[in-house]
């Protein structure tokens, strides 16, 4: 099963390129509204430079994305950055590039390089964050069904998270979404059979 990945927390960095400086910044959001707001953000922040070029990829597919040049010519910034988080498999992320001209011009290529490089070598500061979506079920069943159960909930893929042992035992598990199906008909069968009564927990 593939994943998409976003950062856990805003990443910064900065390289140097034929004295131009590239100063990379990466946030997670989940929506477009919350990317341009932080583009503007940062806009603010470096509205001295050359160029702010941006870059973001959000949606649950990664199925909504959009790039910017910002001055710089068509193609040389924009796509580079967005090319960087694709390849990455990433989502729910943006990132702005801002570039203070040094005086030595770097060609297309070698913008299509700096750009890519600066999104690139930021990406790799910090672990990745898969983007999952869970489930939470709350489980209760007996004593004489309760090693069995666990056994079955780990073949499903899905991990209890807590364990009450009391007049009965009750179990919290979460699951992928992308598993769940499978889970829900297990449930579903063994609820039949009296083995165990369960609910859904709302996150």
């Amino acid at each position: 099963m593939s994943y998409l990945y976003s950062v856990s927390s805003d990443v910064h960095n900065e390289i140097k390129i034929k004295r131009s400086r590239f100063i990379t910044h990466l946030h997670h959001c989940n929506t477009m509204a919350a990317a341009k707001e932080y583009i503007q953000k940062i806009g603010k922040e470096y509205h001295t430079a050359n160029h702010n070029c941006w870059a973001y990829i959000v949606g649950d597919e990664g199925e909504n994305s959009h790039s910017s040049d910002a001055g710089e010519p068509s193609g040389s910034a924009g796509k580079p950055m967005l090319n960087a988080l694709r390849k990455h498999n990433m989502t729910n992320i943006v990132a702005v590039v801002t570039r203070y001209f040094g005086g030595v011009k770097l060609g297309i290529r070698g913008l299509i390089d700096a750009y890519g490089m600066a999104v690139e070598d930021t990406i790799t500061l910090q672990p990745l964050i898969k983007q999952v979506k869970y489930e939470n079920y709350l489980i209760y069943t007996t004593y004489d069904f309760i090693e069995k159960l666990k056994y079955d909930l780990k073949e499903l893929s899905a991990e209890i998270t807590h364990i009450e042992y009391a007049a009965r035992v009750d179990l919290t598990v979460i699951i992928e979404e992308k598993e769940m199906d499978s889970l829900k008909i297990y449930l579903q069968e063994m609820s039949g059979k009296k083995k165990i009564t369960y609910k859904y927990i709302s996150l």
